[in-house]
């Protein structure tokens, strides 16, 4: 009796009468100097100078020689054929960084948003965020920087990293105009939204409040469930950053209710199974249907009147005080 599987046919151990040997061509290896890119590129191969200038700028880049990469990159990019658009992307983002770090604001920005048209997935798209974010940061812009980062937390929800950020830029602007003296009502600058609509300081403020709030507390959640995966010193950064939230939400003061609340709405999608599921690294930008920030977090929250139950809560703390 033949078990199933156990025969097998004569052919497999009959040697092949057509097979034809074949010659693997020998391979020698490109043996390059330390640096081989910084001299002349003596060639009339526009790959080899496509990598010869990029090579050089990304050096000069590294060594804060800020000019000379410019030039490079510049100059790279006149080598680079318009269907590789990966290699493109990379020099226009090298410039970028140049012309920002030599304090040429719009030429970064222009460059900026060219990449952010062009950008297909997501990956092209956070990269343009973290470059609007290092202008801003470069210029002090924090206002713009607040813009960034909330793109960046509504590409990257369960990213803490940046809502940790987000929260830490709006708690220092609210030091900040903590700080300034209120300027008059008559006299003072009236500072304008989009479109022309003057913006209120106070309500400004309370908006930078609740952010701050919202970041810290956000931060704190997400921790809580990546640090079951964490150790060594990813888990000792997780809480540093996790002291660090609970400092600046002592110092921020909500109330108990409010704390309650942010963290029930922001607690909403933060599934461990899910969170584990999702990876949007790379994916087209077409039909990723991401929810902008005020639509997923904000707008519920100012819905449900948390800054006027804020006051409210505060005034009745304040009462009990006194009394």
């Amino acid at each position: 009796m033949e078990i199933l599987g156990s025969t097998f046919d004569d052919s497999v151990f009959e040697e092949s009468r057509n097979r034809v040997s074949t010659v693997l061509p020998t391979y020698n290896a490109k043996f390059c100097e330390a640096q081989w890119f910084c001299e002349d590129a003596d060639t009339e191969d526009m790959l080899e100078k496509q990598k010869v200038y990029k090579f050089r700028a990304d050096l000069a880049y590294r060594r804060k020689q800020y000019q000379a990469a410019l030039g490079d990159y510049t100059t790279c990019l006149s080598f680079i054929p318009d269907g590789n658009m990966s290699i493109r992307r990379d020099v226009l983002e090298g410039i970028a960084r140049c012309s920002y770090q030599l304090d040429r604001r719009e030429q970064a920005q222009e460059i900026t948003e060219k990449l952010r048209k062009e950008a297909s997935n997501t990956c092209h798209l956070t990269c343009v965020l973290q470059m609007e974010l290092s202008i801003s940061e470069r210029f002090g812009d924090a206002r713009s920087a607040v813009v960034a980062l909330q793109q960046l937390c509504s590409l990257h929800p369960f990213n803490p990293w940046h809502w940790h950020k987000l929260a830490s830029v709006c708690h220092t602007l609210l030091n900040t105009a903590h700080a300034t003296p209120s300027p008059s009502p008559v006299t003072g600058p009236l500072r304008l939204e989009e479109g022309g609509v003057p913006t209120d300081p106070q309500r400004e403020e309370k908006e930078l409040w609740l952010k701050a709030c919202m970041g810290f507390i956000r931060t704190r959640l997400l921790v809580a469930i990546l640090r079951i995966q964490q150790s060594s010193f990813v888990l000792q950064t997780s809480e540093r950053v996790v002291l660090e939230a609970d400092e600046a939400l002592q110092r921020l003061q909500p109330s108990e209710s409010t704390v309650q609340l942010i963290a029930e709405v922001l607690s909403e999608d933060l599934n461990p199974e899910k969170m584990r599921e999702e990876n949007q690294d790379g994916e087209s930008l077409i039909g990723l249907g991401v929810k902008d920030f005020e639509e997923r977090w904000w707008d519920k929250l100012v819905y449900a009147g948390l800054l006027g139950a804020e006051e409210q809560v505060n005034a009745e703390e304040s009462t009990q005080e006194v009394r």
